[in-house]
């Protein structure tokens, strides 16, 4: 990845990112491979060999797979899965996804996890927690410490630490057989550009840009035959956050007018350079989410339309003086966007918009502060427009939660985990509730079409493109690899699904 130099040992794999989550997915497993790319795809048994979830979702059971060893020679039982959870609940500064364990149970080999609330929407969370051996853990003095030794069910097992490179070697007794890939060489690059070119080069075999820069002339035409850039659509979006509280955009009709004259092809080609899809469904939903699209919304696409967008304006009481846009309080409509300086895709999608919105007769302004500065802004929402993402998941809730949830709600000056924009909806945050904790299928469609009501008549954000889940591996090598073909699973190597592929991958004879 290009993170810059390995710094230390951070190997706790609960408490890892980055580079050191491609040094520990190799070596820990979880229960159960997600495929976030193909949602219509059941969770696939990994170390437990059968899962089963309570009808209100607030509870699951896993069998352990039987015939399954810790690199030390120790067998693996439904002990170690229960441990694992349980360190949740006993160390809630390790669950970092707050999936709220309250207890665990074993009989015989079958460990039962209890939540306190439903995982309905979170169960590829639950699922893909990496399973640590207890035999080993419950030694440590402190199991929050970043640097634990590297021992998992694993296929491969740590070789060799150093700041340039972590090596890994593959066991000969994983329960799985032995892999393909003999030797992994973990390295980080000091940029995108650094690494894009040791792909182009053959280099680096495998890795995780999000946006190449020149992707197509760095890499792929270096060997069209075998270089591969794979972006894959998931639940994720880039996200156009709009400040609900204040003015302009705590009008919905000028939220409305936005919307439809931001041109979402164009963002998608020069913005994105033509790695990612524009969103185009009126929900707002990615291409992943097709399947959560409701009946009434099948077929209803975005569209720029800048004539419609001025008469909802001036229906709602807006006029013009000249060429600038006068709201119905008689003051001149004009709003702030802003991203980080450096985040050279989302500068250019900005400026876009900013264009964009102009045809309406509004004035922005276009503003790159340095990272912190923006987070802090984000957090606290003191800003008129951003750009930003939100969280995949395995279904719809992630995507609207992220946006339109009270639970997330917080004034402008409190800092807030998500709602960003301060969107406030008491009937948007009961459907929300309800879709997540319902035990009734038919009660859930109804949540999510109210739902998805609200977000195309009220437009609390603006959905712009897919955010793929993008990596670059070569075919030389080895073949297996997920694509278009068999999108068994996300092609990047910081997601605790590598193991599925290390798992698939055939040497080239």
């Amino acid at each position: 990845m290009p993170n810059g130099t390995i710094s230390s040992k951070q190997f706790n794999p609960f408490l890892t990112s980055g580079m050191t989550v491609i040094a520990t997915a190799p070596v820990y497993e979880p229960v159960a491979i997600v495929n976030a790319v193909d949602l219509s795809k059941d969770p696939e048994p990994w170390l437990a060999s059968n899962i089963e979830w309570s009808d209100d979702y607030k509870s699951v059971k896993f069998t352990a797979r039987d015939g399954v060893k810790w690199a030390d020679g120790e067998d693996f039982t439904a002990e170690d899965i229960a441990y694992t959870y349980q360190l949740f609940v006993d160390h809630p500064e390790l669950d970092l996804n707050a999936i709220g364990v309250t207890g665990t149970s074993v009989d015989g080999n079958v460990a039962t996890v209890e939540f306190e609330k439903s995982m309905f929407v979170k169960t590829s969370q639950v699922l893909t927690k990496p399973i640590v051996a207890k035999h080993v853990w419950e030694k440590l003095d402190d199991v929050t410490a970043l640097d634990i030794d590297l021992m998992g069910t694993g296929p491969y097992k740590l070789k060799q630490f150093s700041t340039e490179a972590v090596t890994l070697e593959a066991r000969d007794d994983y329960w799985g057989g032995t892999p393909a890939v003999k030797t992994l060489y973990l390295q980080s690059f000091n940029d995108n550009t650094m690494l894009l070119n040791a792909l182009g080069s053959g280099d680096v075999d495998w890795a995780q840009i999000s946006q190449p820069p020149n992707v197509e002339t760095a890499y792929i035409n270096k060997d069209k035959e075998h270089n591969k850039n794979w972006a894959p659509s998931t639940m994720g979006v880039d996200m156009m956050y709009l400040n609900t509280a204040e003015k302009p955009f705590n009008n919905v009709a000028f939220r409305k007018a936005v919307n439809m004259v931001v041109d979402r092809a164009k963002h998608a080609q020069i913005a994105r350079e033509g790695i990612v899809d524009p969103i185009t469904s009126v929900t707002g939903l990615p291409t992943a989410g097709n399947t959560f699209i409701i009946d009434k919304y099948k077929g209803q696409e975005t569209k720029v339309d800048v004539n419609g967008a001025k008469k909802i304006l001036t229906d709602a009481g807006y006029s013009y003086q000249g060429d600038k846009l006068i709201d119905p309080d008689g003051e001149v409509v004009s709003f702030e966007i802003s991203v980080p300086q450096g985040w050279t895709d989302y500068v250019t999608g900005i400026s876009l918009i900013a264009d964009e919105v102009k045809e309406l007769g509004v004035d922005v302004n276009v503003k790159t502060p340095d990272s912190d500065t923006w987070t802090e802004n984000v957090n606290n929402g003191k800003f008129g427009a951003i750009l930003h993402w939100i969280d995949t998941g395995n279904t719809a809730y992630d995507f609207y939660s992220d946006v339109m949830d009270g639970r997330w709600l917080k004034p402008v000056g409190e800092a807030a985990s998500y709602n960003f924009g301060r969107y406030d909806n008491e009937q948007a945050t009961e459907a929300l509730n309800t879709y997540a904790n319902t035990t009734d299928e038919t009660e859930r469609q109804k949540a999510l079409e109210e739902i998805e009501t609200i977000w195309v008549e009220d437009v609390p954000a603006i959905s712009l493109g897919n955010r793929p889940d993008t990596a670059q591996y070569n075919t030389r090598k080895f073949t297996g690899w997920p694509d278009d073909d068999n999108p068994y699973v996300s092609p990047n190597p910081t997601l605790y699904t590598m193991v599925s592929i290390l798992a698939k991958l055939k040497a080239v004879k």
